[in-house]
């Protein structure tokens, strides 16, 4: 029904209203009521108003085109979409029963806020969309389909109060993580890296010190312990301007002791720390370990094995591609050992993995030549040494009797750096060790550490409360528990089927849209999707989804 503009003739003077047709159920039929009465046309005349008809006919339209919107959905404030995806790490939480054991803590602290609620909303968030605090709060917990019920001054009062008491909260996930899942600690890993800020001045626990990213600004370091099948276990956080080399060691000695662990640990790391004193300190100790060698380093009988084409075993995908090639061998190799002030040359006998990725090799190849592109643009014009940055690599700087340097190619390492490009060499204690399981341990950690990249550019001291250290630490613990529910979900329901870039992909592309009656599920297709649905028995791969379903998915019991 419609509003119309009603003329009525009376006692020589024309009289106007805005009148409403609508259905009547007493009549079976269309009724009429005034809206609004507007007096008679010549008083409109004489207020000014030439044409009243026309004038009121214009606000008639109006009320018209007001009533045809209202019922036409409008856009909100309030987003329509809801993250789903980390409906896996929630289930975990519930089956391994944690809000019991945080919850203890309400008996000693006076919350105004669920410590719970929080914890595991900022796992969830950091799962499906890594970002500040600021914007979590603001543009990720909202998206979220359970709501949450704290303030963002709350949000950062509980994560200083997770990161003042982090190992607690370790111990927790690390204990109810055995209860159920049965950690396996006869042999354990051990990896550490650093994270640096965006800020110049240090504090008493951001310390400039040496980065893996080669970067000048404050950093801190953190030690990660994980068990036989790479599940996190362990968690230690220290400044920045501690040597990994020796903290390797006493963080090991820490951990193992704080969570009862007497097994055999492999110490995992890069090129940065395989040194000889942390190989001859893991052995001393009765443990093992697992580097990654410099290929370029090596001397030159062992070069020549990397570089024969006999004993390399190819692994390809489905699709026939070649990922990468592999070769072994065992022997006794020399290492330099400081004992008393003395050095003295001790033979470790250990497993080599050479490894050469196609990909890799490529990429390496394309960095190499266009940093010898610009050594040789700037050989050409003889500049200085310290415009050459890393190209100066391979150029030669010949002093001509303390006269001004003269500066040519040094084609020598060019060929070399080429030559060895996409090798790469794993060394370690375990002789026995298998092939792919050498090569899967050093990349399954090289994933988490992947994951761990993703709080990286978070931590800018924005906003300035997030310069407390317990601050910091709380924002690493949450990343840590959510690296060990994906692991858990990974390793322990999808019985290592599936990659860690497949399952982050998947939680953080599952989404629904909420419509007037159903939620549409915008989520791509994909082949991992669909096994999931299998798998779990979930209408993951349904356009339409209900209520009822949507909560059968977040409550799903593994």
């Amino acid at each position: 029904m419609a509003f119309y503009l009603k003329k009525t003739k009376l006692k020589g003077r024309t009289y106007l209203s805005i009148d409403e047709s609508f259905y009547s159920h007493e009549k079976h039929g269309t009724a009429h009521k005034c809206f609004k009465s507007l007096g008679s046309v010549e008083t409109w005349i004489q207020k000014g108003i030439p044409d009243p008809i026309a004038h009121f006919q214009k606000e008639v339209d109006a009320l018209n085109l007001e009533k045809a919107q209202a019922g036409v959905p409008k856009i909100s404030e309030v987003s329509p979409l809801h993250y789903l995806g980390y409906f896996p790490l929630k289930v975990l939480l519930e089956k391994m029963h944690i809000q019991k054991y945080v919850d203890y803590f309400k008996l000693t602290n006076d919350f105004s806020y669920d410590l719970y609620e929080l914890l595991s909303s900022l796992i969830y968030a950091r799962a499906v969309h890594p970002c500040s605090k600021y914007k979590t709060f603001h543009e990720v917990l909202p998206n979220l389909y359970d709501p949450v019920h704290f303030s963002y001054d709350q949000l950062l009062h509980g994560l200083a109060f997770l990161g003042n008491d982090y190992e607690k909260f370790i111990e927790i996930f690390t204990v109810r993580t055995n209860a159920f899942f049965k950690t396996d600690t006869s042999k354990t890993y051990f990896d550490c890296t650093n994270f640096y800020f965006e800020i110049d001045r240090e504090d008493d626990f951001r310390k400039k010190g040496p980065s893996k990213e080669n970067k000048k600004e404050p950093i801190v370091g953190l030690g990660l312990l994980l068990d036989g099948n790479q599940i996190p276990i362990g968690m230690k956080m220290y400044p920045g301007n501690e040597s990994e080399k020796p903290v390797l060691r006493d963080v090991i000695d820490q951990l193992k002791a704080q969570h009862n662990i007497t097994g055999k640990t492999i110490h995992v790391a890069d090129k940065g720390l395989n040194c000889a004193k942390n190989i001859a300190s893991s052995k001393k100790s009765g443990d093992g370990y697992l580097f990654s060698k410099s290929v370029k380093g090596l001397p030159e009988t062992e070069k020549t094995w990397v570089l024969l084409e006999d004993g390399f075993t190819d692994v390809r995908n489905k699709n026939g591609k070649l990922l990468y090639r592999y070769k072994s061998c065992i022997d006794s190799f020399p290492y330099k050992v400081e004992h008393e002030g003395k050095e003295h040359v001790i033979k470790l006998r250990e497993k080599r993995l050479l490894t050469y990725n196609p990909s890799l090799a490529a990429k390496k190849r394309y960095e190499i030549n266009r940093m010898v592109e610009k050594a040789r643009a700037l050989t050409a014009s003889q500049a200085k040494k310290a415009e050459f940055g890393e190209a100066g690599k391979y150029v030669k700087f010949t002093d001509r009797s303390g006269k001004k340097a003269s500066v040519s190619m040094n084609q020598e390492a060019i060929d070399k750096d080429l030559k060895f490009a996409g090798y790469n060499l794993l060394v370690t204690s375990e002789t026995e060790m298998k092939d792919s399981d050498i090569y899967n341990t050093y990349h399954n950690l090289w994933r988490i550490e992947e994951s761990f990249k993703i709080m990286k550019s978070d931590l800018d001291a924005r906003p300035v409360f997030l310069r407390k250290e317990e601050t910091i630490k709380g924002h690493f613990l949450i990343c840590y528990l959510t690296v060990l529910l994906e692991r858990l979900f990974q390793f322990k329901i999808l019985e290592n089927e599936y990659s860690t870039s497949d399952i982050f992909e998947f939680i953080r592309d599952f989404k629904v849209i909420r419509g007037e009656n159903k939620y549409i599920n915008t989520t791509r297709s994909t082949s991992f999707i669909h096994e999931l649905a299998r798998k779990l028995k979930l209408p993951l791969t349904n356009y339409y989804l209900t209520e009822t379903q949507i909560k059968s998915i977040l409550n799903h019991k593994f």
